[in-house]
């Protein structure tokens, strides 16, 4: 886990109770910060996209997050 000033309740020991005991990786699907917030890593932030694009009424490409939008 990297040091900051959050602590997730669900990290015991370095793993995640939350998501099958797994190490615990801010972010990742099952997580409870998954879609939520924007991640330095940008594999992280798919699920976000795709959220924001239905927000906006545009098509977002489920595999890579990246706007299906046509160009006229």
């Amino acid at each position: 886990m990297m040091s900051g000033s959050w602590g997730c309740p669900h990290e015991l020991n370095g793993l995640c109770s939350k998501v099958k005991n797994l190490p615990c990786d801010p972010g990742m699907k099952g997580c409870v910060l998954y879609g939520r917030f924007v991640f330095a890593n940008e594999e992280k932030n798919v699920r976000l996209r795709q959220k924001r694009a239905r927000s906006a009424g545009t098509a977002v490409s489920p595999d890579t997050g990246a706007s299906q939008d046509a160009e006229e």
